[in-house]
């Protein structure tokens, strides 16, 4: 083994150490960082729900227009331990989850055919876009009172209100994604011979499917609120029910209690949405630490 050779091996292995203790560095400053800002998210809800609790029983707000965090935690234990007037709480949860995700998901579905589909034909944009631009004119919540009175009080009426909210979201991403496709790819396919349907498959919709997990986060989040406009304009159960009653009671902590539980559901769908881009998305080249940092 020559000299030189040597001391390459020297100077490699002189450098994994330093390239490891690097990283682990990087590691523990990102650690510290999240921590950080996790303390500081936490003082600010201390803060905030401390100076509420404060300023009602110091009597500058009025309880029973602003509520206390002290009665919200009360009402939420009162709903866990002993139910709530329709039965239990996991059961109104349950009923909001399911509308929710029959409409998410056949809004999804839609909002993805339509979007791709209209993307790369064109005579079908221009017969059909006007049509879904008129309709997305209308505030779709209102449509909510037309689809208790068409469909009543059980769950195909939020179901439809929730595919309603959930399609344009997807579609208009679907559609823009579909658009932003690098025609070169779609020349070299052709090119190589494949069909329409080949390139939309195996271009056009691997190269929008980013576009279109992004916009899930989003479109759960209208889910949940289709859910809870529908059950409250006209319902029997579910969360939704829950507000609309607590609200002719004056009841104004159930309403809080009702939208913690509302924010909780979100936040676990958010971390789902998440884990699932990051699964479809691994493709993604990693961002710079630097980035990733801000």
């Amino acid at each position: 083994m020559t000299t030189a050779s040597l001391e390459n091996n020297v100077s490699a292995k002189e450098q994994l150490p330093s390239a490891q203790a690097r990283s682990e560095g990087r590691r523990k400053s990102l650690n510290q960082r999240r921590l950080k800002v996790l303390a500081v998210q936490l003082g600010i809800v201390v803060v905030l729900l401390g100076s509420w609790e404060l300023l009602v029983r110091g009597g500058v707000l009025d309880a029973l227009l602003y509520g206390q965090p002290s009665l919200i935690v009360s009402q939420l234990y009162i709903w866990v331990t002993q139910g709530t007037d329709n039965g239990s709480l996991g059961q109104q949860i349950t009923v909001t989850i399911e509308e929710a995700l029959i409409g998410f998901f056949i809004g999804t579905a839609l909002g993805i055919v339509f979007g791709v589909a209209m993307g790369r034909i064109q005579f079908l944009s221009e017969v059909i876009g006007p049509f879904l631009k008129v309709i997305n004119a209308v505030p779709r919540i209102v449509l909510g009172s037309s689809f208790v009175v068409m469909f009543g009080l059980g769950l195909m009426s939020k179901v439809m209100l929730v595919i309603v909210l959930v399609f344009f979201g997807v579609f208009f991403n679907a559609f823009q994604g579909t658009r932003e496709v690098d025609k070169n790819f779609i020349a070299n396919a052709e090119i190589l011979g494949a069909s329409k349907w080949q390139v939309t498959r195996q271009v056009v919709i691997p190269s929008a499917f980013s576009w279109i997990i992004a916009s899930l986060h989003v479109a759960f989040g209208f889910a949940l609120i289709g859910a809870i406009v529908g059950e409250f304009l006209g319902s029997q159960e579910g969360l939704g029910n829950l507000i609309r009653q607590a609200q002719g009671n004056l009841n104004q902590n159930g309403i809080w209690a009702a939208m913690i539980i509302m924010a909780g559901v979100a936040l676990i769908a958010e971390w789902l949405i998440t884990k699932l881009e990051n699964r479809l998305l691994r493709w993604r080249p990693p961002q710079h630490s630097s980035a990733a940092e801000a």
